[in-house]
Formats: structure tokens, C-alpha cells, sequence
């Protein structure tokens, strides 16, 4: 558990509106993910198959949206979902909105890791588990409750947080892992942030160049796939899923809550819209902006991202 979660009732949270049997929340989780006892959210008709589906009992949405729920959800009903979500959430996770400074940092004792190599000026954080065979460059910090598999390479310079990190994969110099993404409500003059209480999970066999930076999920986790690989500079934002088998060229932008298929090429420079489903076996050209789905098997190019057949056609 990265985040402390305090435990709150869900007529505390509510108490006016008629949710029958009261209930400790779980968790906060998105329609997909949630059980019985966790609360969910929707704010966008984009989600309607999922609400459908949801196994949660209480879910924050609006008047226009609530009619796509099952009948027996406990709804609650606002104007702004995300402005209330955020409320939620910092009441839940008090310590989610800021990244403070992990206070457990001490340089690894060698016996809690007996199989690890680590380079100097290491620091390690409370409960880190980091299998054998792994190693861990100079100056490179790994926060609290993090888990490293067996036969990683970590670079020079690396921090990584919030995250679960499969085995043989290779993080080299400079990249960050596992931080708060880019998550503010604007209302009227203010900007309210957005706690994130998301993870970063990497599965086996990933390698990450220098200089990426991969945000943590804000309720979902950010994902990516076996045996993908990601060239320098590359940005992933929060609950961003990228498939397996993927190749992304250097400075391809993700935004967030995009869900990327296997077998997926992205050339250089490209940017990929938030809110997105890109399918299986997509090739994006380099410098690309795509601003809307692809479906499996395609090839596209250019801002809007087209067909390429249609994209040479224009030039």
C-alpha cells in the first residue's frame, strides 16, 4: 500500500443522501476495477459500457449520465464529477496530492539484499523488495514499498516510486518512475490538484532508454506491456496502458488515460491524445497527433493522423 487510506464510512462521506446499509470504502476505483465495497465515478458517456457493468455500490456521476447505471447503484449526484472525485479522495488518501520526500531513505543493508549489486550513493526505502541478480546504478533512489524482480538493470541517476517492476527489465540513466501526474480541476481562478493514488507497473522484459518519465495512475495504474520498449525521452502519463511488443521512438508523448494494443510502432516526436484506444498492430509515422481511435492492422500519419495512403495522397 503506497497510500495511507483511512477507512471512511460511506454515509460519513454522505451523509444526507439515502445509501441504505452503511459500508467501510474500500477502495477508489474506476467503474472497471471496482468491487461491491468500493466507490466509483463517471463523467464521461465514453464509459457508459462500463458503468453498466460496475460491481460497485456507490458511484459519483451527473443527472445527465446516472440513467446508464444499474437501477440498484447508490448514486450521487453533482455537477462537476472530478471536482468532487478530488474532494473524495483527499479525505480517503490525505497524503496523495503532494509527493513529499520519502523520510524511510537509508543506503541498502546488505542483508536484506544479499543477490543485489548496488553502485554508490544508493538510497533505499522502506519494505523495497529487489530480487537477485539485480542491479542498481550510482545516485539512484528507490522510495518505499517499491518492487524491483529478478536480473532488473537500473541506471545512474534513476527514481522510482509508487511502482511494481517485473523481472529482466532494464531502466537506464535518468529516468523518473512512479510520480504525480498532471492532474488539476480548473474551477473559476483556481486550480485544484488532483491527489493520485495510482501505481506503475512494468512487466518483464521492458527496456526504458534515458530520460523517460512515467507518471503513476491517478485511480487506475499506468501499465506497460511484456517485452516493450521505449526510446529517450518518452512521456507516459497517468493510467496510460501500453500494450506488449511495443516499440515507441524517442519523444512520442502519451496523454493520459490512453490505452495502447501489442504490436504497436511509434515513430518519433508523435503525440497520442488522451482518452484513446489504439489497437493492435498500429503503425503511427513520426511527428504524428493522434487525436482520435485506431483500430487493429493500421498505418497513419500526420496531424490529424490519417490513413497513410490518404496522407500521400495530400502531398
Amino acid at each position: 500500500m503506497f497510500f495511507k487510506n483511512n477507512k471512511i464510512k460511506i454515509k460519513k462521506l454522505y451523509p444526507k443522501i439515502n445509501i441504505g446499509k452503511d459500508y467501510t470504502i474500500n477502495e477508489v476505483k474506476s467503474l472497471q476495477c471496482a468491487d461491491k465495497n468500493d466507490l466509483t465515478f463517471f463523467d464521461s458517456i465514453k464509459y457508459k459500457n462500463e458503468a453498466s457493468l460496475t460491481k460497485a455500490k456507490t458511484c459519483i456521476t451527473t443527472q445527465q449520465l446516472q440513467k446508464f447505471l444499474p437501477e440498484k447503484i447508490n448514486k450521487i449526484i453533482v455537477k462537476n464529477v472530478l471536482l468532487e472525485l478530488s474532494k473524495v479522495l483527499n479525505k480517503i488518501y490525505p497524503d496523495a496530492d503532494i509527493d513529499y520526500p520519502d523520510k524511510t531513505l537509508t543506503k541498502p543493508r546488505k542483508n536484506l539484499y544479499k543477490n543485489v549489486k548496488f553502485g554508490n550513493n544508493v538510497l533505499i526505502g522502506r519494505n523495497v523488495k529487489i530480487g537477485k541478480g539485480s542491479q542498481i546504478g550510482n545516485n539512484t533512489i528507490v522510495e518505499q514499498e517499491v518492487i524491483i524482480g529478478q536480473n532488473c538493470v537500473i541506471g545512474h541517476g534513476v527514481i522510482i516510486k509508487n511502482s511494481h517492476i517485473g523481472d529482466k527489465v532494464v531502466i537506464q540513466d535518468g529516468n523518473k518512475i512512479g510520480q504525480k501526474g498532471f492532474g488539476f480541476i480548473p474551477v473559476k481562478e483556481n486550480n485544484i490538484k488532483f491527489p493520485h493514488i495510482g501505481k506503475v507497473i512494468i512487466k518483464d522484459n521492458v527496456e526504458i532508454a534515458s530520460g523517460c518519465t512515467i507518471d503513476r495512475g491517478s485511480i487506475d495504474d499506468t501499465v506497460i506491456g511484456n517485452n516493450t520498449y521505449l526510446d529517450n525521452q518518452v512521456h507516459i502519463a497517468h493510467n496510460v496502458k501500453i500494450g506488449s511488443n511495443c516499440m515507441i521512438a524517442g519523444q512520442v508523448g502519451f496523454a493520459g488515460s490512453s490505452v495502447i494494443g501489442n504490436n504497436v510502432s511509434i515513430g518519433g516526436q508523435a503525440g497520442i491524445s488522451g482518452h484513446l484506444k489504439i489497437g493492435n498492430n498500429v503503425k503511427i509515422g513520426g511527428g504524428s497527433g493522434v487525436v482520435k481511435d485506431i483500430n487493429d492492422n493500421q498505418v497513419v500519419m500526420g496531424y490529424p493522423a490519417t490513413n497513410l495512403k490518404d496522407f500521400l495522397k495530400k502531398k
